[in-house]
């Protein structure tokens, strides 16, 4: 698992922050839901953060129109229309012993009369990334 999210991008997401709130009104509005989304993550615990530090940068990176936002608490990202395609649920929020990945109505994943739209998450490796990423661009599409 890394270390979580580095230096740079950590700068980066801030850069990003402040271009938003540049824009305005609604710019803020996404900044601070940006903000809030990375405070979320940064109270979680250790191991919960480093999974939900690359659970964020891998939805971003697959789908960056979505829109980071919390959501019953949770780190959220949401369409244009403003629903929500898909989250990540820490261990720590309901005492569970693994996190979760899950996909909501607005995620297009269906498939026949049954499919999964939430995942067991214990550790990260680069075969969860590339998974998840194309959960997500399918989710998406």
């Amino acid at each position: 698992m890394s270390d979580g999210f580095t230096a740079e991008e950590r700068a980066a997401m801030k850069e990003r922050a402040a271009e938003l709130r540049a824009e305005g009104r609604k710019g803020a509005k996404k900044a601070d839901d940006l903000q809030a989304v990375l405070d979320r993550i940064a109270q979680m615990a250790p191991e919960d953060r480093e999974l939900a530090e690359r659970v964020h940068m891998t939805i971003m990176s697959a789908a960056p129109e979505l829109a980071p936002k919390t959501w019953y608490g949770m780190p959220a990202y949401a369409n244009a229309a403003g629903k929500i395609v898909v989250f990540f649920q820490d261990a720590g929020k309901f005492k569970y012993r693994y996190s979760t990945v899950g996909f909501q109505e607005a995620a297009n994943l269906d498939d026949g009369d049954m499919w999964p739209a939430s995942f067991a998450l214990v550790r990260w490796s680069p075969e969860v990334e590339k998974k998840l990423a194309e959960l997500v661009r399918t989710a998406v599409s």
